[in-house]
């Protein structure tokens, strides 16, 4: 279908790079050596989780993502970064869409304070569901190209 300048598909694309790049601004802005060396992520995860309402952050906290520091902050930068060039690019992007928004669901949970901010990670995971069931590879993507998850 033929909307104003695209097609309805080519719009789902639009909102599924702009959500990849989301992502890799995400990851660009990170401060690596922080944490990778310094353990800065994960510390200030640890304090969030620690004054968290719900016990079960704690608690999953402590039994998944305390006994290895570096590890989870590997996974969760390089997660950021492999979610936005699925996305960007369209490879594999029903998964990334999914990952996506696991990993924002996951944000919400932990950040459910007051004080932060969530309309970030509510808009991107609101995002990843529409550009999921739309089917937002149908254009513009290497999945399409490929003839991936037609």
């Amino acid at each position: 279908m033929q909307t104003i300048w695209l097609t309805g598909a080519e719009w789902l694309a639009v909102l599924r790079i702009g959500l990849g790049l989301w992502w890799l601004e995400s990851w660009r802005h990170k401060d690596k050596k922080g944490w990778f060396e310094r353990g800065t992520g994960i510390a200030w995860a640890k304090s969030v989780a620690d004054e968290h309402r719900w016990s079960f952050v704690q608690g999953g906290f402590t039994a998944v993502v305390a006994p290895r520091p570096k590890l989870m902050a590997y996974i969760v930068v390089y997660a950021e970064l492999a979610l936005g060039l699925g996305l960007t690019v369209g490879l594999l992007t029903p998964v990334a869409l999914v990952g996506g928004l696991l990993l924002n669901l996951l944000y919400l949970v932990l950040m459910i304070h007051d004080w932060a901010e969530q309309g970030q990670n509510a808009m991107m995971a609101l995002i990843s569901l529409v550009a999921l069931f739309a089917m937002s590879w149908q254009a513009w993507s290497l999945d399409n190209l490929w003839g991936l998850f037609l």
